[in-house]
């Protein structure tokens, strides 16, 4: 009697071994259908409606993994969290011989993705409908995943060549200004990227710490022009977003480094967030806390070509939002730069006897300005922050953009398709 075959079920899943938690995944699934503990991201099987969203933005392809099974051995959300790696995958004749068409999985798990408003939660202004997941048409290339668990070399290993404050002693926010160098050990990097940081130790459970990842804050070129070193913006972490007290594994870890120490790093990784080479592109940085640290890497490598004679007028234009200027990460070294070079917005939320203020507020006080690099091709535009910063800023730009006389509809496809708006929040 001849074996009936039904299609196999094909199931989203998140690879633990390369994974850097950088929640891009978490943040723009439109059906909540990914979540994480303190050690791994998972998608929820009874959720998930392979909409798609969220595997280009993945910085490490993570993300893109896939089990053909039978659909009652789903693996749930609780196995997924106790997972160090992925489970192997069912060969052609086991899952033939579990009466499964193995071929069929495949084609039903990459169909047509969803449009946003399908997805079944209302977001005026979703980011994955916006944000774009190519570079800008003028950016380096950029290499990935030279080091790494799946990479010939598993780590590379960084002296710490400095480590100082960037914000008020006394203040809440003690966040640091760490350089790391490699020697003579090749970690080509690019403005935008970022790499995985490996704390020493073990968990609760007794496992390896899984790495962090964190926002390249130097030029190309190195924290110091010519030296195969680069920077990181790190916020040492003392409570989660509940308020509750927790001492950050990572951050603290770094915070504390010592000039000399070494650390292991992974990476780098980002193929999109990356600036435009066209001398003559305008870029436009909106930000908050460390979200900063790519701004920074941007602005120095334009400064640094202005220097040498090969800028050629491109502008410069920041958004910096935090809850006090005490907070603000570079805050002094920001007010140096050439006015003439840059043009700096600052929004503080938290500033005794003053209203709250936001970086959407500054942008629309600024409207006149921005409309017209709105109407600008050459005009880039980067987000890198909190995750509620960035519903904000895109109908700010949205509102703009209309009262400008600009159809929002069409150049927000433009921005998202010629990859010149990129949002990174967190």
């Amino acid at each position: 009697m001849e074996q009936s075959h039904t299609p196999a079920f094909k199931q989203h899943l998140i690879d633990p071994e390369i994974c850097i938690r950088c929640n891009t995944c978490e943040a723009i699934c439109p059906v909540q259908a990914i979540t994480h503990d303190s050690r791994n991201y998972v998608v929820d099987a009874e959720k998930c409606d392979l909409c798609m969203a969220c595997i280009s933005p993945c910085p490490t392809g993570a993300i893109d993994s896939w089990r053909a099974l039978p659909r009652a051995l789903a693996y749930t959300p609780a196995q997924q969290l106790s997972w160090d790696d992925l489970p192997a995958e069912l060969t052609t004749q086991q899952l033939s011989a579990a009466g499964l068409v193995p071929d069929a999985a495949l084609a039903s798990a990459h169909s047509t993705p969803l449009a946003p408003s399908a997805c079944g939660v209302e977001v005026l202004l979703p980011a994955n409908a916006y944000g774009a997941t190519l570079p800008p048409w003028s950016a380096a290339h950029a290499y990935t995943q030279l080091y790494g668990p799946k990479s010939e070399h598993k780590f590379i290993l960084a002296t710490v060549a400095g480590n100082v404050r960037v914000t008020a002693v006394g203040r809440d926010y003690d966040t640091h200004h760490i350089v790391l160098d490699f020697g003579l050990m090749p970690l080509p990097v690019l403005e935008g990227q970022s790499i995985g940081i490996l704390p020493p130790g073990a968990d609760a459970q007794g496992r390896a710490h899984h790495a962090r990842q964190y926002s390249i804050a130097s030029a190309r070129n190195g924290e110091r022009a010519g030296y195969n070193n680069l920077s990181l913006t790190v916020k040492r972490v003392l409570e989660d977003h509940q308020g509750q007290a927790v001492r950050g594994v990572a951050s603290n870890y770094l915070c504390d480094l010592q000039v000399g120490d070494k650390v292991q790093v992974i990476g780098p990784f980002g193929a999109s967030f990356l600036m435009p080479n066209h001398p003559r592109s305008h870029i436009v940085m909106i930000c908050t806390g460390t979200g900063s640290a790519p701004m920074r890497a941007m602005t120095e490598w334009r400064r640094r070509l202005r220097q040498s004679g090969k800028f050629e007028g491109g502008k410069l234009m920041l958004f910096f939002g935090a809850r006090t200027k005490e907070e603000l990460p570079y805050f002094g070294p920001l007010q140096n730069l050439p006015k003439d070079f840059i043009d700096i917005n600052f929004a503080f939320s938290r500033t005794p006897g003053q209203p709250k203020r936001y970086v959407q507020d500054a942008m629309r006080e600024r409207a006149a300005d921005l409309a017209v690099l709105l109407a600008d091709p050459n005009t880039c535009f980067f987000v890198c922050g909190l995750k509620s910063m960035e519903e904000g800023v895109l109908l700010a730009l949205r509102d703009l953009a209309q009262h400008a006389g600009l159809s929002w509809d069409s150049l927000g496809a433009a921005l998202k398709r010629e990859g010149r708006l990129h949002l990174e929040t967190y």
